[in-house]
């Protein structure tokens, strides 16, 4: 009997039913050692060695794992294909006693029996650069939390916390506020003319570019005022008509970063939502008559390629459902980012005959979902392009020259698949006119001339997809920490939600403003990609690890004197009277700030040390599972505890126990914490999440 260790339980029963008889699979739940969780752990004057420690709830699993193995004829570590999963193999390799220079780590893209079986054909040893390479990031991530965390609570506030990555991701929301804070809208005027076929009712819209043949550009009113007197009895005449066809290329398949984009602008998942969907389709979905069922490829990744064997899956496919002419004549090919690690495929559908109508009624609503959108983009990668025939007609109007552009779509291709959701596309089909058939000189009817006063809009705020796209662009983090970052400054009330858009709030702007101050070397946008890219050497084996950590370390150091020395330490606020009696000595309580948050302290201090917990009936308790805003604490006219949804009366969720935000994958139910367990609010279930 064979031995096979993977991370998550979700995966267990699908790769047992592939694996067989002759093998045992089993879980570590994920990482097993790490730096200790109550010191620093890292030796800065020993070559940066970091003591790792075996979790404290993961003793009973490495136990479990070494009796087991010790009955083995072989141990395989399975861990997921990414850097994170080859540190995970490394160090359960360490905890079982097997060198990590023998044939024990195997790697598979996807969950079917095919990649399985492939994979047991092709072990190999743990790849120490990517061990190390994922090292260097838990030690700096580590340095950083440590060493600069403590300052932020010293000069700020108490239990603050800062990271190579959170704080950058930080800055953008912050430094998007400021933008919007100092912009000065400028006025500009559009003339637009709705104008008609001698022979027709049916009107079509122009639009004045030129003026005395020059561009336009008006910014007052007494500019338009002239245009309007010029165009006064003027003749509208048809100048040119210019046809031509245009093409669209098919998109990219899915990477983790455009997945969640695309989720949260077509279907409103957020992010967590998204990642807690993505996850079930890559661990498997429980079909009936057939088990555990993985759908898709894994889920981390930043590359658009895509395997000879999935691009002939595709085209056969299309082939079949749409015709041969929606089949290009070569495979489409999508280059990867220079920046991108590629360490393996795109998001792709396994099988394109697992249909996302096949399991509409039987998975999770947002894994269906997300489903479909992975499912339609993947097919759509490998149609042909999409053609549109142009139109676009110049109108004169005494000095004025006016524009119409009409957009036909002569030809689907891809588009019959997947309907992209681009700005600069929904841009050009809001100005897209529904153009007649006309003639060179034709005369025009005029029907109404529109002049509108506009004003330049500040940039917007950012969103969840819009600060993932962001933070891909200018590579900060990778495809795993992009949610986990959004999530933690949200989590430590950095930020906030204002409908779906990103809020920095106070504490937020005044932690960015403390290390914009004394760390802005190091905490910034150029800085923390630079970091990325010799985490990427350190894979590749261009760079050794430590000495990546040395030139870091050495700088940093500095700047963490600087600021304990010389920052400006912020008064403490002065506290809030409350309508709460001391029930000491009658004197009112007032809410105070301490080492761990908030409580009630007697104002009589320092005569009555009385104290007593504090609630905060406005904080979020959890989050709302139909739509991810904050859930709060609420009392019913009985004076009973319920919690509901902050966006009422827009969504009405309402619960008797605390929600996840997350949903049951037996039963769709939203999950719930109640007595110290995560179980399925519908009684019936019998759901409880490991």
């Amino acid at each position: 009997m064979k031995l096979v260790v993977i991370e998550s339980p979700n995966k267990r029963e699908t790769l047992q039913k592939y694996l067989g008889k002759d093998y045992l699979v089993v879980s570590s739940k994920g990482h097993v050692r790490d730096l200790p969780l109550k010191s620093f752990g890292v030796d800065l004057n020993h070559n940066y060695e970091p003591k790792y420690e075996i979790l404290p709830d993961k003793k009973n699993v490495i136990e479990d794992i070494k009796a087991k193995a010790k009955n083995a004829s072989e141990v395989l570590l399975a861990t997921d294909p990414d850097r994170e999963g080859e540190a995970i193999a490394w160090h359960l390799a360490y905890c079982l006693g097997i060198d990590p220079n023998s044939k024990c780590r195997i790697v598979f893209n996807e969950i079917s029996k095919k990649a399985v079986d492939k994979a047991l054909t092709q072990p190999r040893a743990i790849d120490l650069n990517l061990v190390d390479a994922q090292q260097a990031r838990r030690i700096l991530d580590r340095i950083m939390g440590y060493k600069l965390s403590p300052i932020l609570c010293k000069k700020i506030k108490p239990k603050l916390s800062a990271g190579r990555v959170q704080s950058v991701a930080l800055r953008l929301v912050v430094d998007r506020e400021k933008e919007i804070q100092s912009f000065v809208p400028e006025e500009y005027w559009n003339v637009n003319a709705d104008v008609k076929k001698k022979s027709q009712t049916t009107t079509f819209k122009t639009s004045l570019i030129e003026y005395k043949d020059k561009k336009v550009k008006l910014s007052k009113k007494e500019e338009v005022d002239e245009v309007l007197e010029n165009l006064k009895n003027a003749n509208y005449t048809v100048k040119s008509i210019k046809r031509s066809r245009t093409k669209s290329k098919a998109p990219a398949p899915f990477t983790t970063s455009t997945m969640q984009q695309d989720a949260l602008n077509k279907l409103n998942m957020s992010l967590k939502r998204t990642t807690s969907a993505a996850q079930q389709l890559y661990e498997g979905i429980e079909i009936p008559n057939e088990g555990k069922i993985a759908f898709v490829t894994y889920i981390r990744t930043d590359s658009v390629r895509i395997s000879e064997d999935a691009v002939t899956m595709a085209r056969d496919f299309i082939s079949q459902k749409y015709g041969s002419e929606y089949v290009p004549e070569k495979p489409n090919i999508f280059h990867v980012k220079e920046n991108a690690q590629d360490a393996h495929e795109a998001i792709r559908p396994i099988s394109l005959n697992r249909t996302p109508e096949s399991i509409k009624d039987i998975a999770p609503s947002d894994a269906y979902r997300l489903y479909k959108l992975i499912y339609e983009r993947f097919v759509a990668c490998q149609m042909t392009e999409a053609e549109y025939d142009n139109v676009t007609v110049l109108i004169k109007a005494n000095d004025c020259t006016f524009k119409s552009v009409g957009k036909t779509l002569n030809f689907a291709g891809w588009t019959s698949a997947y309907k992209a959701v681009d700005q600069k596309d929904e841009k050009e089909e809001k100005e897209n006119v529904k153009i007649p058939k006309l003639e060179e000189n034709e005369e025009l009817d005029l029907v109404q001339l529109k002049p509108e006063q506009k004003f330049t809009k500040p940039p917007t705020r950012y969103t969840e997809a819009t600060l993932v796209k962001a933070m891909e662009e200018k590579g900060i983090g990778r495809p795993a920490t992009y949610a986990p970052t959004i999530t933690v400054i949200a989590s430590r009330q950095y930020t906030e939600k204002d409908g779906k858009y990103i809020v920095p709030t106070e504490l937020g702007k005044s932690v960015t403003g403390f290390l914009e101050n004394y760390f802005n070397k190091m905490i910034n946008v150029k800085f923390t990609a630079y970091m990325e890219t010799k985490l990427d050497e350190i894979a590749e084996n261009n760079c050794q690890w430590q000495k990546v950590i040395d030139d870091f370390w050495n700088s940093f150091k500095e700047l963490l004197v600087n600021a304990n020395f010389k920052a400006y330490v912020s008064p403490k606020p002065e506290p809030i009277k409350t309508d709460i009696v001391c029930d000491k000595c009658g004197s009112a309580m007032v809410i105070r700030e301490g080492k761990f948050g908030k409580f009630l302290g007697c104002s009589n201090f320092p005569a009555c040390k009385n104290i007593m917990p504090y609630r905060d009936e406005n904080e979020p308790k959890g989050v709302c599972p139909i739509c991810g805003k904050d859930v709060l604490q609420r009392k019913s006219k009985k004076g009973k505890i319920f919690y509901s949804c902050s966006g009422y009366p827009d969504c009405n969720f309402m619960s008797w126990d605390i929600p996840t935000g997350e949903k049951c994958p037996k039963c769709d139910s939203p999950l719930v914490i109640k007595n110290k367990k995560v179980i399925c609010s519908n009684s019936s279930c019998k759901y409880v999440k490991e």
